[in-house]
């Protein structure tokens, strides 16, 4: 259904994303699935439509619009199916580009920017370390002052992309000594020595994504590949989560949404006891219950977002969203399953492959319990 936050070029976007996406992904989803990965063409093609500089200036080959065009963009890639897709894709447009965007020099957009704008290379962002996740400032990874570069050492975990990112935007510590006062962000290319994938990960879902364990040891990297200032990265870090966890709440939303649709078209169809499932009550209201969750967790993410558009404090808003929405995704996708039977605990049934990948949204981009720290922060200040 349309909505008052969206404008008639919106829409008109939207239904060209869809297009692409019910021809050229939606078709070959369960052989990604199966084979771990999706083609790396598809970033090509993606940024050959203009999708993946929709967020960026046209100085830099984007098309100028505006964040509400990228949340579009984002809702109806999810509707592919895969959570995979999704993400692989999301990760190198809204998660490791804007950092370079907002505080990279003009020879980083150049460099790094700009090739990620037309899909010929993919970004990823490299916070999380296997022994930090939710607390960014005690990261470990260090930069040593070597001159004009950093010599660089530790690791990252979990790194969406990571096995085929052409660069990281890492976060280490420049000053160990100063906590998440002495965070920065660096450009990490691929191929640079001492940078090498341990390796890729094996997960619950996102399955046509590729997630790695990243190592650096004794890695050289330019001064020129610094983002920003020195020991400002904790700052850049968290003025994009709240554009990531938007990217996760409305992830949360197309989820559910696709998982009660093939629950009431698997209802209507399924015959027990001499009639359709959607006959039963309970079944009935186990869909009533999943439509009003999922249209409540809309109403609350397009609230979020209506704000960060207009450069208003979002922080609470965002960060209820994105509890609200991945909470409502594992709740009704987990229903889904029940309806389905023992059908949604088959491979071949898309509702499987919607409840394991909702599971990541209460855990990536900042646990529920980390959330709602923050909204309590707020509430008590």
């Amino acid at each position: 259904m349309s909505h008052w936050l969206f404008q008639e070029e919106h829409e008109m976007l939207r239904k060209s994303v869809r297009s692409w996406v019910e021809k050229e992904i939606k078709p070959y989803v369960e052989d990604w699935e199966e084979k771990g990965e999706f083609p790396l063409e598809l970033y090509r093609r993606a940024g050959g439509l203009g999708f993946l500089g929709l967020i960026y200036p046209e100085e830099f080959g984007g098309s100028g619009e505006d964040y509400l065009a990228g949340a579009v963009f984002m809702e109806e890639l999810n509707r592919c199916g895969s959570g995979g897709v999704s993400a692989g894709i999301g990760a190198s447009m809204c998660i490791a580009g804007p950092q370079i965007n907002k505080f990279g020099s003009v020879e980083l957009k150049r460099r790094f920017l700009e090739p990620t704008i037309s899909g010929e290379k993919i970004g990823a962002l490299g916070i999380t370390e296997p022994n930090s996740g939710s607390d960014v400032a005690s990261i470990q990874t260090t930069a040593r002052d070597g001159g004009d570069h950093y010599v660089v050492n530790g690791g990252k975990m979990f790194i969406t992309n990571g096995v085929r990112a052409d660069y990281v935007v890492a976060a280490v510590k420049t000053d160990p000594a100063a906590g998440y006062k002495g965070i920065s962000l660096l450009v990490i290319e691929k191929g640079t020595p001492g940078f090498s994938v341990a390796k890729k990960l094996d997960k619950l879902g996102w399955s046509a994504s590729d997630t790695a364990e990243l190592v650096f040891e004794d890695c050289p990297v330019p001064k020129i590949n610094l983002i920003g200032r020195e020991n400002e990265g904790f700052h850049y870090i968290m003025q994009n989560f709240a554009w990531e966890r938007l990217i996760m709440a409305l992830g949360g939303v197309v989820g559910a949404q696709m998982a009660m649709e093939e629950a009431i078209k698997y209802a209507r169809q399924r015959v027990q006891f001499g009639r359709t499932l959607s006959k039963f009550q309970v079944v009935r209201h186990k869909i009533a219950d999943m439509a009003s969750l999922i249209e409540t967790a809309r109403c609350l993410t397009y609230y979020a977002l209506s704000l960060f558009v207009a450069g208003e404090d979002a922080l609470t808003a965002v960060t209820m969203a994105k509890i609200y929405a991945c909470e409502t995704a594992n709740k009704v996708t987990d229903e889904a399953v029940q309806i389905h039977g023992g059908y949604g605990y088959m491979m071949e049934y898309p509702v499987q492959r919607y409840w394991r990948d909702a599971r990541i949204g209460t855990i990536g981009g900042g646990t529920t319990e980390i959330m709602k720290e923050i909204i309590a922060g707020k509430m008590f200040r």
